[in-house]
C-alpha cells in the first residue's frame, strides 16, 4: 500500500466501500487500517472506520472517533447521521434525536436519518413532529412527483386530495408498500373505519418485513378499539426487531388506552431500566405513576428525567402540573438558567415558561409568574394558531340547526340506554371533582376524556380538506331513526373497553358541550352535567395550563374570553330547546355545601345516596387529568380566587367577560341566601 500510495488510494477506498455494502465488515476494517497508514488524517476513511465499528458493535470506540471528526471537519450531515445511529445504537436517545436533527438540517436528503428520527419522536409521543419526519422520508425518496404532490397536500391537511392521488397512483402500482402505508395514513386522519387496517393487511402481505407498516397498523388498530390485535402485532414487533424501543413504547401507550395503568407502568418500569439515560422514557414513566396516584414515585421520575437532560421541559412541567407539588429554590434556579441559555427547543421552552410560572405563583411572585405565563402562551399561541371567528361561526350554526323542532321531529330516536353520563363544559372548571364523585359510587365507572362522540361528529361533518365546509351540524336533520340508533350503539360499543362492571359509566370530554344535541339524538337518555365555575377562574385556570393536547383557545387572553362566551350561549341555547336534559352544578356551590350538591347530583342521575361520594378523595383509581392530586385530597376552599393575585393583568379577560361575572356571581349567590345551612 506504501508503495504507489496515491494511484491506489481511489481503488483502495472503492474496494472498502463494497465490502462494507456487502456487509464484510471485518475484511473493511483491514482495508481501512491499512489506508489510515499512508493517510491517517484522512477524514472520509476515518468516517468510513466510525461506521465499520458502529456495525461491528464497538459503538463507544465509533463514537469517539465520530466526535474528533465532527469537531475537526465542523460535521458534515453524514458525520451526523452516523453519530445519530452511534449514539442510538448505546442507547442515548436525547443524543440521537438532536444528532439527526442536525443532520437533516444539513443535508435533508438523508432519508434513512428521516426514518430512525419519525421512529423516535413517535416514540417521545411528538406524533405531529415524527409523521412530518415520515412525510420528508418520502418526499426525499419517492421519485413519482404525483406522490411528492400527495405528501405536499398532507401538510396542508388536504387529506381527501391526497387520498385521490394516491388510490389513482396505486392503480397503475399496486405493491408500492410506502404509498400504501402513506394511504393508510391518510385514513387514519380522515377517521376512515376499516380501509387503513386493510391497506396495512396488504402492505404486510407484500413485505412483512416492513416494520414501520406493522408499528402503523398497530396503531391503526389501537385508535379502532382493537387493542388486543394491536398489541398482538406489537409482540410480533418486539420479537423481529428487539432494538426498537419504539414498539415497546407503542404497547405501553396502548396499555394506556384501555386504561391497564398497572401494566404501562410495569412496562416503563422496565424501560428506563434497559434505557436509564432516555429521559422520555423516565417522564413516561412519571405520567403512568402519577395517573395511578403514586406521587412520591412520579416525583422520583421525573427528577429522573431532569438530571439526565436538565432542558427537558416537559419534566419541569409535569411536576408543576401535580399542583399539589412545591419546587425548591434550585429547581428555580435551574430553570432560569436553561432559559437563559439557548440549549433547548420550542418545546422545551413552552413548557419551562409554564412551570417556572407555576413555581414563582406558588412563591407569590405574582408579577414575574404572570410573565412568564405570558410568555409560554404567546409561543403556544403561535405553534397552534388558533382562529375565535371559526369558533363563533361553529356556534352560530349549532343554535341555528338545532331547534326545538329538531329535538320534538325526532323524538324516541337513538338507543334507550342509560349508561353514559356525560360531563361537559371547560378545562379547568371542576370537572375531574364531579368525576371523582360519582365514580366513588359503586354504579359508576369513571373512565376519562373519551373522544368517540367528537369522532362521530367529525365523520358526520365529512370534511376530507382543511377548508372543506363541514355537513355538521346541518346533518342532523337527515339522520333515520335507525342511523341514530346505530350511531347510539357504535359509541356504547367503541367505549366499552374504557369500562369495568358497573351499569354505568362518566365520559368526562370537556368539548361534548358542543354535541349536547348529538348526545340527545343518540342516546336520549343519558345524564349530561354541565361543570361550571366563576368565568374568571376558568379561563385564568385555563391560561395558566399547558394541555398536552387540543384546547388551543386557552393560549389567548381574548380567544378564551371569546370561547367561554360562546359556550356560555351554547349552554344557554340547549337549556332552551332541551328544557331539564343538562344538569348545571357549580364548583363553589360543591365547596360552600358539599353534602347538598352530592345529593342533587345523585337525585339527577337516579342513584342511591352513598357516602362514598362525600369521602371521594378515598376513592383509589386512574385519574388522568391536571386536577388528579387535587381531587385525592379533601375539598378545599384555597383556590377559589387564586386569579385575583392577577387581576390587573387580566383586563382583555375582564372586559370581555363582564356580563357574564355578573350574572355568575347572582347564580353562585342565590341557593344558600335563604338557608346557607342546607
Amino acid at each position: 500500500m506504501a508503495e504507489n500510495a496515491t494511484g491506489s488510494y481511489k481503488a483502495a477506498f472503492a474496494q472498502v466501500q463494497e465490502m462494507i455494502q456487502a456487509r464484510q465488515f471485518e475484511p473493511a476494517l483491514s482495508q481501512i487500517k491499512a489506508i489510515l497508514e499512508v493517510f491517517p488524517k484522512d477524514a472520509k476513511v476515518n468516517f468510513l472506520k466510525a461506521s465499520v465499528f458502529r456495525n461491528l458493535g464497538r459503538h463507544t470506540e465509533a463514537l469517539a472517533l465520530l466526535l474528533k471528526l465532527s469537531k475537526a471537519t465542523d460535521g458534515g450531515g453524514l458525520v451526523h447521521q452516523e453519530l445519530g445511529f452511534t449514539y442510538f445504537a448505546l442507547q442515548r436517545i436525547d443524543q440521537a434525536v438532536a444528532a439527526l436533527r442536525k443532520a437533516v438540517e444539513i443535508n435533508p436528503k438523508l432519508t434513512s436519518t428521516w426514518q430512525l428520527l419519525g421512529e423516535l419522536l413517535y416514540q417521545e409521543d411528538n406524533e405531529e413532529a415524527a409523521e412530518n419526519a415520515f412525510l420528508n422520508q418520502i418526499t426525499y425518496s419517492h421519485r413519482h412527483p404525483g406522490i411528492l404532490k400527495a405528501v405536499s397536500l398532507v401538510n396542508q391537511e388536504r387529506y381527501g386530495m391526497a387520498e385521490g392521488i394516491c388510490k389513482d397512483y396505486l392503480q397503475r402500482y399496486p405493491d408500492d408498500v410506502t404509498v400504501l402505508r402513506l394511504l393508510a395514513e391518510i385514513g387514519i386522519k380522515l377517521g376512515i373505519r376499516h380501509d387503513p387496517e386493510l391497506l396495512l393487511e396488504h402492505c404486510l402481505k407484500l413485505a412483512p418485513d416492513y416494520h414501520l407498516a406493522r408499528n402503523t397498523y398497530a396503531n391503526a388498530l389501537s385508535k379502532a378499539q382493537k387493542y388486543d390485535q394491536a398489541l398482538q402485532e406489537i409482540n410480533h414487533l418486539e420479537k423481529v426487531d428487539p432494538e426498537n424501543l419504539s414498539h415497546r413504547v407503542l404497547a405501553a401507550s396502548v396499555q394506556v388506552m384501555i386504561g391497564d395503568y398497572e401494566a404501562a407502568a410495569d412496562r416503563y418500569a422496565d424501560l428506563v431500566k434497559r434505557v436509564p439515560n432516555y429521559a422520555q422514557l423516565h417522564t413516561s414513566y412519571g405520567h403512568a405513576l402519577k395517573t395511578l396516584g403514586r406521587t412520591s414515585q412520579a416525583i422520583t421520575a421525573y427528577r429522573k428525567a431532569i438530571k439526565v437532560r436538565a432542558e427537558l421541559g416537559e419534566a419541569y412541567w409535569s411536576l408543576a402540573n401535580l399542583k399539589t407539588f412545591e419546587f425548591e429554590p434550585t429547581d428555580i434556579q435551574q430553570m432560569r438558567a436553561v432559559i437563559a441559555g439557548a440549549n433547548y427547543s420550542l418545546r422545551d421552552f413552552i413548557h419551562l415558561c409554564f412551570a417556572l410560572g407555576k413555581a414563582l405563583e406558588d412563591n407569590h411572585q405574582f408579577d414575574e409568574s404572570f410573565e412568564y405565563y405570558a410568555k409560554g402562551n404567546e409561543a403556544k399561541n403561535k405553534q397552534e394558531q388558533y382562529l375565535s371567528d371559526d369558533t363563533r361561526s361553529e356556534t352560530k350554526a349549532l343554535i341555528t340547526t338545532c331547534s326545538s323542532k329538531l329535538f320534538s321531529d325526532k323524538k324516541g330516536f337513538g338507543l334507550q340506554a342509560a349508561d353514559p353520563i356525560f360531563i361537559v363544559g371547560l378545562p379547568r372548571s371542576g370537572s375531574t371533582l364531579l368525576e371523582q364523585i360519582l365514580a366513588s359510587h359503586s354504579q359508576v365507572d369513571g373512565t376519562s376524556e373519551l373522544r368517540e362522540m367528537i369522532s362521530i361528529a367529525r365523520r358526520l361533518g365529512g370534511k376530507r380538506n382543511r377548508d372543506d365546509v363541514s355537513q355538521y351540524p346541518g346533518i342532523l336533520w337527515q339522520l333515520s331513526e335507525q342511523q341514530c340508533h346505530e350511531l347510539g350503539g357504535e359509541y356504547l360499543e367503541r367505549t366499552r373497553i374504557q369500562r369495568q362492571n358497573a351499569p354505568f359509566f362518566i365520559d368526562k370530554m370537556p368539548n361534548n358541550f358542543q354535541h349536547v344535541g348529538l348526545i340527545n339524538l343518540l342516546l336520549p337518555n343519558a345524564k349530561i352535567i354541565d361543570a361550571r365555575r366563576h368565568p374568571m377562574a376558568t379561563c385564568f385556570s385555563g391560561f395558566k395550563q399547558l394541555f398536552a393536547a387540543g384546547q388551543p383557545f386557552t393560549y389567548s387572553q381574548p380567544d378564551l374570553a371569546r370561547y367561554y362566551s360562546d359556550y356560555a350561549r351554547l349552554m344557554d341555547h340547549w337549556d332552551q330547546v332541551l328544557p331539564g336534559r343538562v344538569l348545571r352544578v357549580n364548583y363553589e356551590n360543591i365547596v360552600a355545601n358539599t353534602r347538598y350538591e352530592v345529593r342533587r347530583l345523585l337525585d339527577y342521575c337516579k342513584l342511591p345516596f352513598e357516602d362514598a361520594c362525600l369521602t371521594f378523595h378515598n376513592t383509589q383509581r386512574p385519574i388522568r387529568t391536571a386536577s388528579s392530586e387535587q381531587v385525592r385530597q379533601p375539598i378545599y376552599t384555597q383556590g377559589l380566587d387564586q386569579w385575583r393575585n392577577f387581576s390587573h393583568h387580566l383586563g382583555p379577560l375582564e372586559t370581555e367577560l363582564g356580563g357574564l361575572i355578573n350574572q355568575y356571581e347572582q347564580q353562585i349567590d342565590g341557593p344558600y341566601q335563604a338557608n346557607p345551612n342546607i
